[in-house]
């Protein structure tokens, strides 16, 4: 697994928290914001899920004592499938309940991603069961292309919760999903413009500069201030972008995957973007 691994070296900063940390700490001194994301998915054993929750216990409070030492700012990102969804709600609900408290003990932002939409409505769910008692602590991630967003972006703006909005990087059916990007453009915008307008705190999470440059536009005329919200990328994706956001004022989050789980996400990545296949093509031509 170590020849296909170096391919993914461009969109997994590491196989371990270790190897991660030079890319931190140089996004760090970029002046970006970090959020890490311990890779795993879909864990279908209660052992498995309970280590998963306890790695990312241990994780949030290395994040704090390095934020302590001055050398680190950052939150984490976690697919509740990771922590036991996918084996039983309730058993998944006391995993979350368990990480927020040590992410609260420790002032550490927790965000829940979102995943295929067979899992949306229970990470919904999920997220409102524990917001009111982490509000600062915990945020949403909406997918712009899926039909039932605008919904849940109204509802999010209701509850004051911090929402991340991207456009959707899993295959969905045309009766619950937008295909055809320009439709999905534009209910990015249209739920973005909700988010800055009504929201919380929102990130505009895309690589799109159609979508980077709308939202500078309607915050521009909206008088909407530059620390109200802040755009998000992967890590790997555009990285002279990320670098020239932050030279125009503007607040950048990078996501920064690691682990051994890199497989799926790794995959994912390469079917967002076509330039991402020739990336890997070009590598694998050169070993």
């Amino acid at each position: 697994m170590r020849f296909p691994y170096f391919l993914a070296r461009r969109f997994v900063a590491g196989e371990s928290f270790q190897e991660a940390l030079p890319a931190i700490r140089t996004l760090n001194n970029q002046g970006m914001r970090v959020t890490l994301d311990l890779l795993g998915e879909r864990v279908t054993r209660r052992k498995v899920a309970e280590t998963s929750r306890d790695a990312y216990i241990r994780l949030v409070r290395i994040i704090a004592k390095e934020r302590a030492r001055r050398a680190m700012q950052a939150g984490i990102s976690i697919k509740l499938s990771m922590i036991g969804q996918k084996i039983d709600e309730e058993f998944c609900l006391k995993n979350l309940r368990m990480l927020l408290e040590a992410a609260k003990a420790c002032n550490v932002f927790v965000r829940l991603d979102m995943e295929g939409s067979d899992a949306t409505a229970s990470t919904l769910s999920l997220f409102e069961e524990t917001f009111p008692e982490y509000p600062d602590h915990t945020g949403i991630v909406l997918q712009a292309y899926l039909k039932r967003t605008e919904r849940d972006v109204e509802r999010m703006c209701a509850l004051k919760a911090p929402v991340r909005l991207c456009k959707g990087a899993y295959k969905e059916p045309p009766e619950i999903a937008w295909r055809d990007m320009p439709v999905i453009r534009e209910r990015f915008m249209a739920c973005a413009q909700e988010l800055m307008a009504r929201g919380r705190y929102p990130g505009i999470a895309t690589h799109d500069d159609q979508l980077i440059s709308a939202t500078k536009i309607f915050a521009a005329n909206e008088g909407i201030s530059r620390d109200r919200f802040e755009f998000q990328m992967l890590y790997g994706m555009r990285p002279q972008t990320q670098q020239e956001i932050v030279r125009e004022g503007y607040r950048m989050r990078v996501y920064v995957p690691f682990g051994t789980q890199w497989a799926p996400y790794f995959a994912r990545r390469l079917r967002e973007r076509k330039e991402n296949v020739w990336f890997a093509l070009r590598h694998l031509a050169r070993r």
